[in-house]
């Protein structure tokens, strides 16, 4: 007998999209079309993306880790080579070092309010070894790029910056992926661009690039596209390469998600706005980037939730009202893996420790309304209260 999953009926999800009919003719003019793999819906897509960006070129890849695991591989890290990643990640940025035979090393976070890798530590950690440094974009809002590309130029080392939060984001006087060697983006379902799967590369030096897009597709000379269009079946294949193609069914969507971002981005930042005034009323939370007033993907709308109280129990409550919640993120080097192979690092994470076990993501998605965030900021304020109430004193 088939087994079906129940997916719980939330009143306010965490997440959503944007996804309409205008995808869905773009599929299905896909689909009509008769070609799936990368072909011109691809093309245009990764122009008008790098058009966005205001970069010569982009190449799309299948997700936001084949970016950065193909960054990496560009970039020739291997064993004995060591790249500083923030623990507070998501796990891809230090698997992908991990993968190639290199040792992610672990970098502490800047403070509560500011979740991003700490350049004053980084620079801390910095060894002969050192090929990279990883700056990640939480919930799109941009790290010290001024500080960390300082450091990159300063010691010689390529800084890649995982920017899977931020799409086409114009903070800190660049756009965020173009201030690196290399900019990674994702375009997951819960991203603000969303192609169901997908990723996309940028690079400043464009022989960079050239290597990122043939190792995306088994290091062929040609594409199948093009030995369609021009009747030659030879190809020649120059190195190890992978299939992190791109579907032209993504593509189209991903172009049309485009158009969209705009629209999005302005009513994520109203309902930033609308967070930040209820959330200054409830004791002991604090919101990270509260006061930063530049332009912003608003990815993620993480608290903290005050010392002594139990987040399962808030995350259980919320639940009981139907309200989704989750964490971004439990630190890398917690995890049963880095933990054995690579241990905390050469020294302690204090920041990322004392805030990890605090953080808490509530719902913000472009579809939500004002009374959802009323909703959602009396329900947490109720469930840390009830929480304290049941903690020692």
């Amino acid at each position: 007998m088939s087994q079906t999953t129940t997916v719980p009926e939330w009143r306010v999800n965490l997440a959503d999209n944007t996804i309409d009919d205008d995808e869905i003719q773009a599929v299905s003019d896909v689909l009509r079309s008769g070609w799936l793999s990368p072909g011109p819906q691809t093309r245009a897509f990764e122009s008008e993306f790098a058009d966005a960006l205001g970069c010569p070129a982009a190449v799309a890849v299948s997700s936001g880790t084949a970016a950065l695991h193909l960054a990496v591989l560009a970039l020739g890290i291997g064993p004995g080579d060591e790249v500083i990643v923030p623990s507070l990640s998501f796990v891809a940025s230090a698997a992908m070092v991990a993968l190639q035979g290199g040792t992610p090393v672990f970098a502490d976070i800047r403070s509560e309010t500011d979740p991003t890798i700490d350049p004053a530590d980084v620079r801390s950690l910095i060894t002969e070894r050192t090929k990279a440094i990883v700056a990640m974009h939480y919930g799109g809002y941009p790290a010290d790029l001024a500080a960390l590309a300082a450091l990159a130029d300063e010691y010689g080392i390529a800084l890649i910056e995982d920017a899977a939060h931020a799409p086409v984001v114009r903070a800190a006087g660049a756009v965020l992926g173009t201030v690196g060697d290399l900019g990674c983006f994702s375009f997951f379902a819960t991203k603000n661009l969303t192609t169901g799967e997908g990723g996309m590369v940028v690079a400043r030096d464009p022989a960079l690039l050239d290597r990122i897009r043939s190792a995306r597709s088994h290091c062929l000379s040609s594409s199948t596209w093009d030995r369609l269009r021009s009747g030659d079946a030879d190809y020649d294949v120059s190195d190890i390469g992978l299939n992190y193609r791109p579907t032209e069914i993504a593509s189209a969507i991903g172009r049309v998600q485009l158009g969209k971002l705009a629209r999005d981005r302005e009513r994520r930042g109203a309902l930033t706005a609308a967070y930040r005034e209820r959330l200054a009323a409830v004791p002991g939370v604090v919101a990270p980037f509260a006061h930063y007033e530049g332009d912003s993907a608003r990815h993620l709308m993480a608290v903290l939730v005050p010392d002594g109280v139990d987040r399962t129990d808030v995350r259980s409550e919320l639940r009981e009202r139907g309200i989704q919640t989750s964490v971004h993120y439990r630190p890398t080097h917690h995890f049963t893996f880095y933990r054995e192979r690579f241990g905390p690092g050469r020294h302690l994470l204090p920041v990322t420790e004392a805030v990890a076990p605090r953080l808490l993501s509530l719902p913000l998605h472009a579809l939500m309304t004002d009374d959802d965030v009323a909703l959602v900021v009396d329900g947490l304020s109720e469930s840390i209260s009830r929480s304290s109430e049941r903690s020692p004193s």
